[in-house]
């Protein structure tokens, strides 16, 4: 498997509190990688600066052979919306549009709206949310909201997705329904995660598991 995302020693202190003290990982193309510890003890902190949110204080992120810290804010913000997805324990969807114009949103930078359209109609239909899709977000269960979230960071087709949380504010029954969906799409689209969770099992579903303790990580 080819290594889609390289972070060598990074390092994040906040006040002087070293966060994160060093860290080290590879994430290859179709894992799913689950990290957990316990709150504050630098998990999504971590995510942000692999996702390019956060700079680290020194250490690299190498996400397919570049180096995206190098680049201007800029050119940082189109690499970051070209290879990267995001979902988050609370959706960040806007109330003001429907469900297929929230997924169009990030693709209508680089692409024709129709062929955002496109795209964001084949996503609705992968996730069972075709006949959602002219509805808005409060007219949607939480579960089918989270799911419109999950198709907004496909819809560039991203080299890799990071979630940080993204059961924390759904029901069991709706985040092992989550779970399913996170499965098929790294079997049907060989999709890469990187997912920051309490819930261990949604950790248990990741090819590997890392602990974040004391600014490290551990194998689990």
């Amino acid at each position: 498997m080819s290594i889609i995302l390289k972070g060598t020693g990074i390092k994040k202190a906040y006040n002087k509190l070293e966060v994160l003290k060093g860290i080290d990982l590879t994430v290859e193309a179709g894992e799913i990688l689950s990290i957990i510890g316990k709150s504050g003890s630098g998990k999504s902190t971590l995510l942000h600066v692999l996702g390019t949110l956060q700079k680290p204080d020194s250490g690299t992120v190498e996400i397919r052979s570049e180096f995206p810290f190098k680049f201007k804010e800029k050119a940082l913000s189109k690499f970051r919306n070209q290879h990267m997805g995001f979902v988050f324990q609370f959706h960040n969807l806007l109330q003001e549009f429907s469900a297929i114009e929230n997924i169009m949103l990030p693709a209508l930078i680089y692409t024709t709206s129709e062929e955002a359209r496109n795209r964001a109609e084949e996503l609705l239909g992968l996730l069972g949310l075709t006949d959602r899709a002219n509805h808005r977000p409060g007219q949607l269960s939480g579960g089918e909201q989270q799911r419109v979230a999950i198709a907004r960071a496909l819809i560039n087709q991203p080299d890799i997705v990071f979630a940080d949380e993204p059961t924390g504010n759904l029901d069991e029954e709706t985040s092992e329904e989550l779970h399913q969906l996170i499965l098929k799409l790294r079997n049907d689209l060989n999709q890469t995660f990187v997912i920051v969770t309490h819930n261990p099992d949604l950790a248990r579903l990741g090819n590997r598991t890392l602990t974040m303790q004391d600014g490290l990580l551990q194998l689990t």
